[in-house]
């Protein structure tokens, strides 16, 4: 999908929205992203913060690492 394709689809996705909260949080989310400078949050991580998110990505890109939506839903519905 191209960038013009991409801002038709979320175009489309607003305009079928009618719950205002759940607006409210998208325009909050990508203003949020539009204006933080790329690194930014990354800079802020001490060391071992950075060195235990890359950690976890080199782990979740091990299939036997990973467990289905359902499960984790299962797992954690007291929370959800």
């Amino acid at each position: 999908m191209n960038t013009i394709e991409l801002k038709k689809n979320f175009h489309h996705l607003i305009d079928s929205i009618d719950n205002e909260n759940l607006l409210i949080n998208f325009f909050d989310l990508i203003k949020r992203r539009y204006s933080t400078k790329e690194g930014q949050l990354w800079n802020r991580l001490t060391k071992q913060e950075q060195e235990e998110l890359l950690l976890t990505v080199d782990e979740s890109e091990n299939p036997e690492n990973l467990i289905s939506h359902e499960e984790m839903n299962e797992k954690h519905k007291k929370w959800l």
